[in-house]
C-alpha cells in the first residue's frame, strides 16, 4: 500500500514569508535610527559586556534624565544607518551599546560617568561628534566639558559680579557712615 503524503506546510513558503517579515523588521530599526542619528551631534559607542539587566535600566534611565537616548542594536544596522545619516564610515564589533543625543556633551556625559562607575563591564569605544569619528579619548574630553545650563549658570554669575561688588561697596560705605555718625 502506497500513501500518497502531502506536506500541510510548504516550508519554502513560510521560510520566505519570515524573512520578508525579518527583512522589513530590519529596514524599520534602520530608517528609525537614520533619522535619530541625523539629528544628533553626538553618538556614543560602548562596549556592555558583562552588565546585568538592572545596571542597563539604572543606564536608561541616567539617559533619560539627560536627554539621551541609548539603544543596543546589530552593529550592521547601525553601520549602515549612520551610513545613511551621512555621518561617514564607521567599523563596529563586539557587544556595543550606543547612546545618542541632540547635544555634543550629554551623551558623553552620561556614558563617562556609568563608565567610571562600571569600570570592569562598560567601556567607552569611540564616537561621533558633529559629524566627525571620535576616539574614547575625545568623547571623555568632551564629557568633562560644562553642559549649556552650567555655562548659563557661569554667564549669569559673571553678569551679576557687578552688581554684586556694587551692592556690597554701598554696604560697606553704609556700615563706615553709621560707625562715623556714632
Amino acid at each position: 500500500m502506497k500513501i500518497d503524503y502531502k506536506p500541510i506546510y510548504n516550508f519554502q513558503e513560510l521560510h520566505n514569508k519570515l524573512l520578508n517579515f525579518l527583512n522589513k523588521q530590519k529596514l524599520e530599526i534602520i530608517d528609525s535610527l537614520t533619522s535619530e542619528f541625523k539629528n544628533s551631534l553626538a553618538i556614543v559607542v560602548c562596549d556592555y559586556k558583562g552588565l546585568t539587566h538592572k545596571e542597563l535600566e539604572t543606564l536608561r534611565k541616567d539617559a533619560r534624565a539627560n536627554n539621551t537616548k541609548v539603544q543596543v542594536a546589530k552593529n550592521t544596522l547601525v553601520t549602515v544607518a549612520v551610513k545613511n545619516a551621512e555621518l561617514g564610515e564607521v567599523e563596529l564589533n563586539g557587544t556595543n551599546i550606543f547612546l545618542w543625543s541632540e547635544d555634543q556633551i550629554s551623551a558623553c556625559k552620561v556614558a563617562d560617568k556609568f563608565a567610571t562607575t562600571n569600570k570592569e563591564k562598560f567601556t567607552i569605544k569611540s564616537g561621533i561628534i558633529e559629524g566627525q569619528i571620535a576616539d574614547a579619548a575625545t568623547v571623555n574630553a568632551f564629557a568633562k566639558l560644562p553642559s549649556r545650563e552650567e555655562l548659563l549658570g557661569m554667564l549669569a554669575s559673571v553678569w551679576m559680579a557687578p552688581v554684586r561688588n556694587f551692592t556690597i561697596g554701598l554696604d560697606a560705605l553704609r556700615r563706615k557712615k553709621e560707625e562715623e555718625a556714632a
